[in-house]
């Protein structure tokens, strides 16, 4: 008798309140709090016990805000707004909602900030749907082996430094090195690769950033790219998320089984957006005035970058971190702490850039601990060598600066040196493809450049490149497939950059 009782008290409960809430949709609790102090980027706020960890707040005129700061006592939250018309006093309500950015096809070819909000002039991007910001990393038997790679279209990088698809580079270097126009390269070159790259511009200028989007379109570029900007006089808290909202956006892709890339310009001014919000919030400071939790930051970052196995749908995304170093020094705080979380770095030197070395990449400095596993049989073959033989022509031409008696040994190999360094000079915009790119490392490891004048070499490695491209399509579509070439390959290839040099000297004689 108890029991059917209790039963009809429970429908009858249930149907009372299922009745309520049809009729009254709008009654609904939520949760407000009141704003203590503002200022700075950051807002201080009394109440919202029941707040959680980023969940996005919504303060008076529409402005956004992201609580990180939980004490007993009262909210820290940083500001993805203007907060200039904010005052103590004023309501705040939660959202219940993560902090999230938008993601889907629509957001290509768009320049936006990481809320979605358009900043290209065009119409607000249609947002289909939104996924928070700050999401767990793949754990590892979730992923597999870097096995791609991803071609840059730069000589130097892709025979020397070679990267994979799923990898951490990090770019760095001292500022006005070249290292945006080598990332903005590597965006050009994934035009037909069907890699989805994502460009993340965290407190650059307007015009900067104005000029990297204008590059985009000019080489076609722009349709497979998501620009992603927040600006220097954007408050703290937006520069902040800007990172992990582009990395939200890249890892839609990945999770589709597709190739992405992420380009962050750069992290030093993230760290400093992080190192301003957390000195305002009142955290204890640590080495140059960082919070202990710097590390993590950045940590929690870039290892959401990888490769997933074929049961999570194959796809990557891959990872290229800028860095300004200043004076050369790479053994910084926030250097070093992105070279330990990385899978290799490209080193820009300042010193090479003012002799007019472009691009600027000091290869004694750099290294990929992943890439050369992923690299193509025909440019392994020919850049193993390249790379010793390199590195031995730096010493030695700084050794022969004392000494004007060389050994004829040591003279071949400085004066070999000298013309793989023309080699692998390379116009600003212009990647190349991979075969073109094995063909001029193997001609110059050949030798066949030995009895050039040194300025003459670039141009006659361009004529030798378009010759053989043209003459040998087949081998070239090989090396490209990744295909080992044999002897006979190799000597097909060895004679049509013979015959261009060759036509090339009858004509000037």
């Amino acid at each position: 008798m108890n029991a059917v009782l209790g039963q009809l008290l429970d429908e009858t409960g249930q149907a009372l309140g299922d009745a309520i809430r049809r009729t009254s949709p709008q009654l609904s609790a939520q949760e407000v709090g009141v704003v203590v102090e503002t200022g700075g980027g950051i807002a201080r706020l009394r109440g919202l016990p029941g707040i959680g960890a980023n969940e996005l707040l919504r303060f008076p005129g529409g402005v956004l805000g992201i609580a990180i700061n939980l004490d007993p006592e009262e909210v820290g939250v940083m500001l993805l707004g203007a907060g200039e018309q904010l005052s103590a006093g004023d309501e705040v309500s939660a959202t219940g909602r993560e902090a999230d950015a938008p993601v889907g096809e629509e957001l290509l070819g768009r320049v936006i900030d990481a809320t979605g909000r358009s900043l290209d002039g065009g119409k607000p991007p249609r947002i289909a749907e939104r996924r928070p910001i700050e999401r767990p990393a793949p754990e590892i038997m979730d992923r597999a082996p870097v096995s791609t790679p991803l071609e840059t279209g730069i000589k130097a990088i892709d025979a020397l430094i070679p990267i994979g698809r799923g990898q951490r580079e990090l770019i760095l270097g001292d500022r006005q090195t070249g290292k945006t126009s080598v990332a903005v390269d590597t965006i050009i070159n994934q035009r037909d690769k069907g890699v989805i790259c994502v460009y993340c511009a965290i407190g650059q200028r307007g015009t900067a950033v104005a000029r990297v989007v204008d590059t985009l379109r000019r080489h076609d570029a722009l349709a497979h790219t998501i620009v992603v900007y927040a600006s220097d006089d954007d408050p703290p808290g937006l520069r902040f998320v800007t990172a992990y909202a582009a990395t939200t956006m890249a890892e839609y892709f990945m999770e589709q089984g597709r190739d992405a890339l992420v380009v962050y310009d750069d992290l030093t001014r993230h760290a400093r957006a992080y190192r301003e919000l957390s000195l305002l919030l009142r955290r204890p400071p640590g080495r140059e005035a960082f919070p202990g939790d710097i590390f993590y930051i950045h940590s929690r970052l870039l290892e959401r970058a990888t490769h997933l196995g074929d049961d999570r749908g194959g796809g990557s995304m891959s990872a290229l971190p800028i860095i300004e170093t200043q004076a050369q020094d790479i053994s910084a705080y926030i250097p070093t702490n992105l070279i330990s979380i990385t899978d290799g770095q490209v080193y820009f030197s300042p010193r090479l850039f003012h002799k007019g070395l472009l691009p600027a990449i000091d290869v004694s400095e750099s290294v990929s601990r992943v890439g050369g596993k992923t690299q193509y049989p025909a440019f392994r073959s020919v850049a193993s060598e390249l790379r010793l033989s390199y590195s031995q022509f730096e010493e030695l031409e700084t050794f022969a600066r004392f000494s004007t008696r060389l050994d004829e040994d040591t003279r071949k190999t400085i004066e070999h040196g000298r013309r793989v360094r023309e080699v692998l000079k390379q116009h600003e915009h212009q990647p190349l493809r991979a075969s073109a790119q094995i063909v001029a490392m193997k001609a110059v490891d050949a030798g066949l450049f030995a009895d050039l004048p040194v300025e003459d070499i670039r141009a006659a490695e361009e004529q030798v490149r378009e010759h053989v491209l043209a003459a040998e399509p087949e081998l070239c579509e090989r090396m490209e497939q990744g295909e080992e070439l044999d002897e006979d390959d190799w000597e097909q290839v060895l004679a049509a950059a013979r015959e261009t040099l060759g036509s090339s000297r009858d004509a000037e004689d």
